[in-house]
């Protein structure tokens, strides 16, 4: 008899030992993670998702921190995403685009619409990924979304004037942008933003699609002379800060509401940095004595036409394979036209 109470007693005093415990290695350190982003250290979009790191850090009192990897020390950037998936990183930003297929319905938001600044096009990408909620992102715990301003056609060598001028040049293209490239009679060359410079400092192209933002913010003004301000064609590219899903869930749901409560705020920080930067990189470009060449009515007409097939082929394209092809893309047109 005895020994069975020395026995239960035993047992009991282990699982009160226990239970006091575990609250106390829940808390015994903090959760560390790694953040992966392609964005060079000096640019603003890199300075933002560093301060997004100090800033979940100071708001969880320490709880989780984030060490943050720029300019592709961690991961390419058109492996950043997968790194995310794979825990390669913890949390990655990177281009949706980058991975052309992989996301399909998100595409919708880069096709050439007519932007006109970062800020609508990063409304109108949050917007349509709250509208659909698409599972091509469900392999990760998503923190936010955001766009870049109007992607205009910058060249080196040759003005483009008009739409005749694009044939004959190659152009660093991704994605939609290179779609639009080929509309307009280049050739598209599709490598990821970090190889550009070197590109047309090397006359492997002779021109480029990118916003404004990247004549300073990637040194690319240093390397064109031109800009075709097409902003009747003008497209966006839209960018991803994921989590991979079994780090999201070791952090308490406390903290993830505090995470989630940053991720709102830099939302709005990313699409005011976009459109700052843009203004910055017009002063750069100009300042390099370059020139920026506006289109007429007629000529803006002509673009606007010449790119509208790349909308056509996209809703045929999904609905083809079973998504609802033609709701998004009249959904992303109205969102963008209530902003403009």
């Amino acid at each position: 008899m005895k020994k069975q109470i020395f026995t239960s007693m035993l047992i009991l005093c282990v699982g009160l030992a226990l239970g006091f415990m575990s609250p106390v290695t829940a808390e015994a350190g903090p959760v560390k993670l790694t953040y992966s982003n392609f964005f060079p250290p000096g640019h603003i979009q890199s300075k933002l998702a560093e301060s997004w790191c100090k800033e979940v850090e100071k708001r969880t009192d320490g709880q989780v921190v984030v060490d943050y990897f720029p300019g592709q020390t961690l991961t390419k950037a058109r492996q950043v995403y997968d790194g995310v998936v794979e825990g390669l990183s913890d949390v990655g930003f990177s281009v949706l685009a980058y991975t052309r297929g992989r996301f399909p319905v998100l595409a919708a938001v880069d096709l050439p619409l007519g932007y006109t600044s970062g800020a609508v096009a990063t409304k109108v990408v949050n917007a349509v990924y709250e509208k659909f909620k698409p599972k091509e992102l469900s392999d990760t715990q998503v923190m936010y979304l955001h766009a870049h301003g109007p992607g205009l056609i910058h060249t080196k060598g040759k003005a483009v004037r008009k739409m005749e001028d694009m044939k004959g040049l190659k152009f660093r293209a991704h994605g939609t942008s290179a779609l639009v490239v080929k509309a307009l009679g280049g050739t598209p060359v599709p490598k990821p933003m970090p190889e550009t410079y070197q590109m047309l400092q090397k006359g492997v192209v002779d021109g480029a699609v990118y916003p404004f933002e990247a004549n300073k913010g990637w040194k690319l003004g240093e390397v064109t002379n031109y800009c075709t301000a097409d902003f009747t064609a003008a497209y966006t590219t839209s960018f991803f800060v994921v989590m991979n899903k079994d780090r999201w869930n070791s952090i308490s749901a406390a903290n993830q509401k505090i995470i989630e409560q940053i991720n709102k705020e830099w939302i709005d920080k990313h699409a005011e940095a976009w459109d700052t930067s843009d203004a910055q990189g017009i002063v750069f470009f100009l300042n390099q004595g370059s020139e920026i060449i506006g289109l007429d009515a007629k000529e803006g007409e002509r673009w606007k036409k010449a790119v509208a097939p790349i909308i056509e082929d996209y809703k045929a394209n999904m609905n083809k394979k079973g998504f609802k092809g033609t709701e998004i893309v009249d959904f992303t047109i109205k969102t963008l036209n209530s902003l403009q």
